[in-house]
């Protein structure tokens, strides 16, 4: 007897910011309070700063700040370097930010202050997660669901996903394993880089993974 297939349903998520009520206006301050914030908020100007559409050239809000509030360039791009995702706990993400900050501090000249409005404040967010309707039992529904579904729903399963299970796999990766028993493709999918794309690049990739393989299964039923 055949194994019945869990279907995949999408999910969508929200996150809303809420103010800590700390914030810093020079690379000490900033230092000081990074090392005392919580979990979570770290989480919010790194890992989900990816859910608001990032550019390449700032990969975290930390690296945004200095750069164009203090024209920090060089140690912009040494934080914009750092992969949360290479981190099995946030405490270990934590201490490369701060290791990267004291590189700066330990050489001159010393940095300038932001501007009076131009501070870094720290804030969390509240992910609100909600189904999206759609849900898929084969390649072919799991095709169609991932082109059209909403953006932050490759965020959730992609991205949050990789908080959520510790850094074992996203959500796509673990159904095509689990429930389609197809580990080829989930090691596929689980290897696009969720650093170097965007959103909508990691969407473009998955489709085009998912579509050779539908193209093969098709081809070796036909052989």
């Amino acid at each position: 007897m055949e194994k019945e297939v869990q279907p995949f349903e999408f999910k969508q998520c929200v996150t809303v910011p809420k103010s800590t009520g700390k914030s810093a206006k020079n690379l000490r301050k900033l230092r000081q309070l990074l090392r005392r914030v919580t979990d979570e908020s770290i989480i919010h100007h790194t890992c989900q700063y990816f859910s608001y559409g990032h550019v390449l050239e700032h990969t975290n809000g930390f690296a945004q700040w200095v750069a164009e509030s203090l024209g920090e360039k060089a140690l912009s791009e040494h934080l914009s370097n750092i992969d949360p995702y290479d981190f099995w706990s946030i405490e270990d993400l934590r201490h490369e930010l701060l290791k990267a900050i004291d590189s700066r501090l330990q050489v001159p000249p010393r940095p300038r202050d932001a501007m009076g409005g131009d501070e870094f404040f720290f804030s969390e967010a509240i992910t609100l997660v909600f189904p999206a309707h759609i849900r898929a039992l084969n390649l072919a529904e799991f095709l169609i669901g991932i082109r059209y579904i909403d953006k932050s729903s490759i965020y959730y399963h992609f991205y949050e996903a990789r908080i959520r299970l510790k850094g074992e796999t996203d959500d796509f990766s673990k159904w095509f394993a689990s429930s389609l028993a197809n580990e080829g493709l989930a090691d596929k999918i689980g290897s696009i880089d969720p650093f170097m794309h965007t959103l909508e690049e990691v969407r473009k990739h998955i489709v085009e993974i998912v579509e050779d393989e539908i193209k093969k299964t098709m081809e070796e039923r036909s052989a």
